[in-house]
């Protein structure tokens, strides 16, 4: 399935019916009284979250959503039928702005969440409700009002637990695909990842985590070169950064400072999640390589996704640190419960 992470569509929430003109006729009352019904509210649109959704495909085909309006009201206070509300499907991790004013309108990150997003308009007032002493009979009813209508730019952010982040040909790729069933395309040259690829990784027994795997990103990538700004929004959500350097890089350290300063240019929150470097490609590595020290506190895993070397530790390491971090979330959560 092709990948679409930004989408922009019309919604038009359903007009209110309108309100009925009409009098009471039966025998005997030559002269019965005004009961025309109200008309039936306009169907409303809705945001809701499908967890089994990817992409946001769908809205490059279908760029306008339309609710059903509310039904005219009728004789005898008759209301007329509500018009349908419409649910539109949006994967997990949607941001939703509104594309005049550029507001976020709603960040949908939970499984089945649902949101308002365009209200129908309220159905018409029938003649009945405009009787007074004075106007006993009167000749006219309320319009339906009109339907929200908003354009929308919709902006999907995969939901990850631990983000890949490298510069192309650091053997992201070939990482996910060796610790999950994740299957991307890989080869020996550059930007073999044109899109992100997400892997559920396995952790022992009934344990698991997501990482996602974004195209690489070389300096002036938070300018716009490259690949990277496209999706460098894709680990916005991670709870854990892999900062991932091949061992035959020229420079390593170099490599590593330019992959951190193009993330806090990007986003200065992203240097504020937790991370860890891995030097990749270690079956190629020279036998006397050493692994530099990178950063303080940071301590870098040396794998080989060929081999398998390395790849337990840091497993063990990221789960570890994603378990830590749900821990200490939901801990949060009670607290201020």
């Amino acid at each position: 399935m092709k990948f679409v992470d930004s989408a922009s569509i019309v919604v038009q929430a359903g007009d209110g019916g309108n309100g009925c003109v009409n009098f009471r006729r039966e025998k005997y009352v030559p002269k019965g009284g005004p009961e025309g019904g109200d008309g039936g509210r306009g169907g409303h649109v809705w945001l809701r979250t499908n967890s089994h959704l990817t992409t946001l495909l769908d809205f490059k085909y279908k760029k306008k959503y339309l609710a059903d309006r509310g039904v005219n009201g009728q004789g005898a206070r008759k209301t007329g039928r509500d018009g349908a509300d419409i649910f539109i499907d949006v994967p997990c991790g949607t941001l939703v702005k509104n594309a005049e004013t550029g507001e976020v309108i709603a960040d949908l990150t939970g499984e089945d969440e649902e949101i308002l997003i365009a209200k129908g308009g309220r159905g018409g007032r029938g003649n009945q409700h405009f009787a007074t002493p004075v106007r006993q009979a009167p000749r006219f009813a309320e319009p339906g009002q009109k339907g929200e209508a908003l354009q929308l730019d919709m902006e999907l952010k995969l939901m990850a637990d631990v983000g890949l982040v490298g510069f192309p040909n650091a053997g992201k790729s070939t990482l996910i695909s060796s610790v999950s069933a994740a299957k991307p395309k890989i080869a020996d040259y550059p930007f073999t990842t044109l899109v992100p690829n997400l892997g559920i990784v396995r952790y022992e027994e009934y344990k698991s985590f997501v990482m996602a795997d974004i195209p690489g990103i070389i300096e002036g990538a938070s300018e716009g070169r490259g690949l990277g700004l496209q999706f460098l929004r894709h680990i916005e959500r991670t709870k854990i950064l892999a900062l991932l350097i091949a061992s035959d890089s020229p420079d390593i350290k170099a490599e590593y400072r330019t992959i951190l300063a193009e993330l806090g240019k990007f986003h200065p929150d992203l240097l504020r999640k937790p991370r860890i470097a891995v030097i990749t490609k270690m079956d190629i590595a020279p036998a006397d390589f050493r692994v530099p020290s990178l950063e303080k506190g940071v301590k870098a895993v040396p794998v080989s996704s060929v081999t398998g070397k390395g790849l337990k530790e840091l497993k063990d390491k990221l789960w570890k640190e994603v378990s830590s971090i749900v821990r200490s979330a939901v801990t949060q959560e009670e607290f201020q419960g």
